[in-house]
């Protein structure tokens, strides 16, 4: 803990935001989504559920429908509905507080921007490659790494959008980005295969290249204690935080107020040495 509030003193920190900080806001989860593409194509939801993971189902909607158009409007629809107070999500409060200089998110919605709106902090949103030259020191970096409802053609959503992301100007952001910095998941299970691999591939090159020992430590916050995701990850460099609270919501908000906490410490204590 205490290497993860320095890199958020230091601003040598990325934060990773995944699906379960927006599920927090009552939005639906990957299971809504793909019941609702059952339902568009005839099918029970179980049965459609096992014919692979959501990448694939997106695809075959797709290949079915000619577009995944429709589904598109009724994530934007259903995601940003009129009934979601941001003012009132003590998370997305709290992840504007800590202050991160670099946001990725794998969400499409708009709550996290909403919410730099809403408490007034300044972002850059980094969609495509184009947005890269408005990235500016005094605004945080709001990477939306699996695209952004603004931008139809920025969305990854079904097999071959993945694939194509894979090799784009954001992947390649983002492998520059972690090289030097901690990385701090919220949200996040990293099941994404792709991301465990950058991982792993940083480890082989700080093991080959590098001094370990000023190697940035990157860190996972999870609801309840995982052994086996621990051992495998601890491995590539990511220490896991868990907590002993049953309720997931409540259990990132201590940890997020916790890291506030520290965090607003580390920086007084810093002010007052250069004030002295």
């Amino acid at each position: 803990m205490e290497h993860l509030v320095a890199a958020i003193k230091q601003k040598k920190i990325l934060l990773f935001v995944g699906a379960g900080v927006s599920m927090n806001l009552g939005l639906l989860s990957w299971k809504g989504l793909i019941n609702k593409m059952a339902e568009d194509l005839g099918f029970e939801h179980e049965s459609f559920a096992s014919f692979g993971d959501y990448l694939a189902l997106a695809e075959y909607y797709k290949i079915k429908k000619g577009s995944l158009g429709s589904v598109r409007s009724w994530m934007d629809r259903t995601w940003h509905s009129d009934k979601v107070d941001i003012g009132a999500s003590d998370v997305h409060r709290l992840i504007v507080d800590i202050d991160f200089p670099i946001i990725y998110t794998t969400n499409y919605d708009r709550w996290l921007e909403n919410a730099f709106d809403h408490w007034q902090h300044p972002y850059v949103k980094v969609t495509n490659v184009s947005d890269l030259v408005k990235i500016r020191e005094d605004a945080t970096q709001i990477v939306k790494f699996h695209g952004d409802f603004e931008d139809d053609r920025s969305l990854v959503l079904d097999e071959s959008s993945y694939f194509e992301r894979l090799e784009s100007p954001l992947d390649i952001k983002l492998r520059s980005d972690v090289l030097a910095r901690s990385v701090l998941f919220i949200g996040y299970s990293l099941s994404d295969i792709s991301l465990r691999y950058l991982f792993y591939k940083l480890d082989k090159l700080w093991k080959r290249y590098g001094n370990e020992t000023v190697r940035p430590r990157s860190y996972i916050f999870v609801s309840k204690p995982n052994p086996v995701q621990e051992a495998v990850l601890d491995q590539w460099g990511i220490s896991m935080i868990s907590s002993d609270k049953t309720d997931p919501k409540a259990a990132l908000v201590e940890f997020l107020e916790g890291l506030k906490s520290k965090a607003t410490e580390a920086r007084a204590d810093t002010a007052s040495l250069r004030v002295v």
